[in-house]
């Protein structure tokens, strides 16, 4: 039950986001627009205000946003239309700079809403500082615990070598071409700089030296937590496209997660806290912001190639015959979903 709760938030807030971004987009160029869903299938519920229907479907896995004039190949411009309606409140007949704004909204609301809840999680709950190798807390029963170190203490250099980030303090303890166990760390406390002579010898378990040292737990203001989140967010998102292109090229194994594994994910999530769900969410809006803009038939990305092929040349692609390719793109995507479905289901039984 926890599952499904989590999973009804986190694709509430994605896909209402999503939505909205293409809602409110519309709304800007003066598009006319006839529907907002949440869900997909049969209406359950309805209600009309002005001239756009507000609605929730059966099926909680997407959403849309019916818009005047986006499907005219499919007949659209046969239909009867709606009072209020004029040409140019048509998406088919903006301009293709208007339609681009309108497509690609949806896609950025999700990543921006992605950098604001990452920026909340860096101000409110923080994350551990690998920026510095300042010391956070010291292990019991370890070198860094008998030796005087303390929390708070932020590492220079260990034998002589001057460290830049945390990752110097493991490099540094684990130099394959150090001999002896006994280390010289000298830190730095307040305005003291303190030099101390450790013994840190291999543990025959792990084959590896172990100092005892954590690092520090910070919570930043909140505009450095918006700089901070951006750059997080860049990161995240370079990684999340080089995956991708790893996986497409057949460089590894690709490993895809559908609705039912989200609901399984975002379950634990919220079990492990608030601020992890919070986490949980920036990330899953990230993916869905990403994926959406990547240039894949029926996807946002899809259309706005086809609005960039007719800024180069001036026309626009046949509209039934880009109807087309993103109907075949629906297909696929649909089948993937279904088949990634199945493979969330396999794991949970196994």
């Amino acid at each position: 039950m926890i599952s499904i709760i989590s999973f009804l938030i986190v694709i509430g807030i994605c896909v209402i986001s999503h939505e909205g971004g293409h809602f409110w987009a519309a709304r800007l160029r003066d598009v006319m627009i006839h529907e907002f869903s949440f869900g997909m299938g049969p209406l359950l519920w309805g209600r009309k205000k002005g001239e756009t229907q507000y609605s929730l479907r059966a099926f909680p896995i997407g959403g849309f946003v019916k818009l005047e004039g986006e499907d005219a190949a499919g007949g659209e411009e046969d239909e009867p239309k709606p009072e209020g309606y004029t040409p140019e409140r048509s998406l088919a007949n903006k301009k293709a700079w208007e339609r681009m704004f309108i497509i690609g909204a949806g896609a950025s609301v999700n990543i921006a809403l992605a950098w604001l809840l990452t920026a909340a999680y860096l101000a409110g709950y923080g994350v551990y500082n690998m920026e510095i190798p300042k010391i956070g807390a010291i292990m019991d029963d370890t070198p860094a615990y008998s030796s005087g170190l303390k929390a708070g203490d932020l590492i220079k250099s260990i034998d002589g070598k001057q460290l830049k980030d945390w990752g110097d303090i493991r490099s540094n303890i684990q130099n394959p071409a150090k001999s002896g166990d006994l280390y010289e760390i000298t830190a730095q406390r307040g305005d003291e700089t303190k030099t101390f002579s450790i013994k840190i010898p291999v543990n025959k378990e792990s084959g590896g030296r172990l100092l005892g040292v954590q690092p520090s737990h910070e919570k930043y203001p909140l505009m450095q937590a918006l700089g901070k989140s951006f750059n997080y967010s860049w990161k995240m998102s370079t990684e999340i496209l080089r995956g991708l292109w790893l996986a497409a090229t057949g460089q590894i194994k690709a490993d895809v997660t559908g609705p039912v594994g989200i609901a399984t994910m975002a379950g634990d999530a919220f079990k492990e806290g608030f601020w992890t769900f919070i986490a949980f969410l920036g990330v899953i809006n990230l993916n869905l912001g990403l994926l959406n803009l990547l240039p894949f038939p029926a996807l946002d990305g899809g259309r706005i190639i086809f609005i960039l092929i007719e800024m180069a040349t001036g026309r626009k692609v046949p509209e039934k015959i880009e109807t087309m390719i993103h109907y075949a793109g629906f297909i696929i995507l649909l089948a993937l979903i279904f088949l990634v479905t199945g493979k969330d289901i396999y794991r949970l039984i196994q």
